[in-house]
């Protein structure tokens, strides 16, 4: 009898297991165009929800299939997963996490006739495949307006004599020291200091994607060595958590954690990945070419910040982030502007990164009249260089 039921919740397992894999548009119909989506963790991780929705909204919208594989490890699993999703009839196969490139190329240069794109990834412009793609989105323009949100908060903070201006310190935990990361937290606060100069940020690492409790942990850190307000580029809700349990306010990524934390949540952004699922899976669809390194944008809708949680946020809050949203879509504003900060007391001039070569040593001159232009080159950030005014606590990751 026990062997008996432990085949059947075996089974069940199994059945959950291809629900969870399988969503939108399915239909049974083997004329059903297919897309695949490969995701490093499943929905409780905020960054691969944050794909995973977009990727049943946007085959919502076309009418077409979505099989969606969570918990893949940035392994072997990955090719697997793609060669899975290729012979289960897949157009098109995405997948979300930056060690998942290897992996990707390897199932691009097999099955030829499927499109394989990455997000975040850096090899595409370099592989020369005709089937293998990279995409990302100008995150550091949402991640620079979410800072500017916290320096209002700051400067609130100021205000009311609840810290002094030297007492405004940021602390952000960050996953890797991966430029995407540096992009990340630099664009934040230089958002911030454009409100409040006296500003400051420091950083803790933890040396991976998703670890709630590592988060909490850094972000407790941070708040004992005085940081005021907190950030973070990791996935789960342990920042969060640790700055709703301490009362500091917190800017999050990848979603609103205001349900969890309405208290001390004040805004996130993140990167809306359904304007490049609309684009790839329909050029996939007519046989049109997809672009190698595709950048989404504030304007394409690529570039989102959810509502101002007023309970938390400065008063007026909203009304300067669409002015300076304006400023960035128009132009006028550049985050990376080389005359709004410095790197050893100097200003950044010139300055080769590594966009061709993924070596590190720099390969590319970045630095033109006076701006780092960022995501033009391909478009995984390559901004990796160390501005002054923030300190990083650790490095080893």
């Amino acid at each position: 009898m026990k062997k008996i039921i432990a085949l059947v919740l075996t089974l069940i397992m199994a059945v959950a297991f291809t629900v969870t894999m399988t969503s939108c548009g399915e239909s049974g119909d083997d004329s059903t165009y297919k897309v695949g989506f490969i995701c490093l963790h499943d929905e409780n991780s905020t960054y691969d929800k944050n794909f995973i929705d977009a990727a049943n909204e946007a085959c919502d919208k076309l009418g077409v299939e979505a099989v969606i594989k969570t918990n893949i490890p940035e392994g072997q699993e990955c090719y697997e997963a793609a060669a899975e999703l290729a012979d289960a009839g897949c157009g098109i196969v995405f997948a979300d996490s930056f060690g998942h490139e290897d992996y990707m190329i390897q199932a691009a240069k097999e099955f030829t006739d499927v499109q394989f794109c990455h997000s975040t990834g850096i090899k595409a412009h370099t592989e020369g495949l005709d089937n293998y793609h990279n995409a990302f989105a100008s995150i550091y323009e949402g991640r620079y307006l979410a800072g500017v949100a916290a320096g209002m908060k700051l400067n609130e903070m100021i205000d009311n004599g609840d810290i002094t201006a030297d007492q405004a310190k940021i602390g952000y935990v960050g996953a890797y020291t991966y430029a995407e990361v540096i992009s990340g937290y630099s664009s934040f606060f230089l958002g911030a200091r454009s409100i409040c100069e006296s500003a400051t940020m420091e950083v803790t690492f933890t040396g991976s994607w998703y670890d709630e409790t590592l988060e909490k942990e850094g972000a407790n850190k941070l708040i004992d060595n005085g940081c005021v307000l907190i950030s973070q580029h990791a996935d789960s809700m342990g920042a969060p958590t640790a700055c709703e349990n301490a009362d500091v306010p917190n800017v999050s990524y990848n979603g609103s954690t205001v349900d969890a934390c309405p208290n001390t949540f004040i805004i996130a952004s993140r990167i809306n990945w359904e304007p490049y699922y609309e684009y790839a899976i329909a050029a996939a669809q007519n046989g049109e070419a997809i672009d190698i390194d595709w950048v989404g944008t504030l304007e394409t809708g690529s570039v989102v910040l959810t509502e101002v949680n007023e309970k938390a946020a400065a008063e007026g809050t909203a009304k300067k982030l669409d002015e300076i949203k304006a400023q960035l879509e128009s132009g006028d504003l550049q985050v990376f502007d080389t005359a709004k900060f410095t790197v050893g007391g100097k200003t950044l001039d010139s300055y080769k990164a590594d966009v061709d070569l993924g070596d590190q040593k720099g390969d590319k001159q970045v630095v033109k009249n006076g701006i780092f232009k960022e995501s033009k080159y391909r478009s995984a950030p390559y901004f990796d260089v160390e501005i002054d005014g923030i300190k990083l606590l650790d490095t080893k990751f």
